[in-house]
């Protein structure tokens, strides 16, 4: 299911041109970005803006995003949660409910959830049945995909892969593919993990340098990474 088409970036309007997020190079030279897949990952070296445009994204869609209460700061950035004012977005039908999962979010809407079940337990239903906060964080964060994606919506994850061992990975992977074949949900993740990658009927973009391309899985750097490794681990080992 495709709820989003495209989004549209107005570099032209930015406010400023340097600094975090607006001067970004990626985002200068990206006009547009097509969704025409259930699934698309976000791939690329950390600080190529994977992140920042998946969370601008997210609000962009009126999706809320937990945050933690705390969040005290040496310098303010003014800038820093602005990109999805200078972004538009087309839909298939119109805006979708959906979620936003980010790894370091998580634990903050674990603890919130567990103060609401406190008065009505029936809220543990939704995740699982179990508290997510009983359990370990990989173990929590399976219970909240499985269950969370049952539902029709529009869902952005930021680096699921974060506390996940290899087979809990594939099972997210199988969780993927068979939410896709259902047809209710479309996703939209960054990530940095060639399990999940490996998702038949995704579309993969590659956030460069200096632009965002489309690439086929077994071209992509990871994969090629991975498999180099695992085919021949002395060659990166320092001796």
């Amino acid at each position: 299911m495709i709820y989003l088409k495209q989004v549209n970036i107005h570099s032209d309007n930015f406010p400023v041109r340097e600094g975090y997020p607006f001067g970004m190079k990626i985002l200068h030279h990206t006009d547009f970005i097509e969704f025409n897949s259930g699934i698309t990952f976000f791939i690329g070296e950390n600080g190529t803006g994977k992140s920042t445009l998946l969370k601008a994204l997210a609000i962009k869609s009126g999706i809320h995003i937990w945050q933690n209460e705390f969040n005290l700061r040496v310098k303010k950035n003014p800038h820093e949660d602005l990109l999805y004012e200078h972004i538009t977005l087309q839909w298939e039908k119109g805006p979708v409910p959906g979620s936003y999962f980010g790894s370091q979010i998580f634990s903050h809407f674990a603890k919130n959830l567990e103060e609401w079940a406190l008065n009505d337990p029936g809220m543990l239903q939704y995740f699982g049945g179990k508290s997510l906060i009983a359990q370990s964080h990989g173990q929590s964060l399976l219970s909240y995909f499985f269950s969370r994606y049952k539902l029709k919506g529009l869902y952005f994850l930021d680096e699921p892969e974060t506390a996940l061992s290899p087979s809990s990975l594939i099972d997210l992977l199988n969780l993927l593919i068979r939410i896709n074949k259902m047809g209710h949900a479309q996703f939209i993740i960054a990530t940095h993990s060639p399990f999940l990658m490996a998702c038949p009927d995704s579309q993969i973009y590659t956030f460069g340098e200096n632009n965002i391309y489309q690439m086929d899985y077994k071209e992509c750097r990871h994969y090629k990474l991975y498999k180099d490794f695992m085919d021949n681990p002395d060659e990166f080992i320092s001796k």
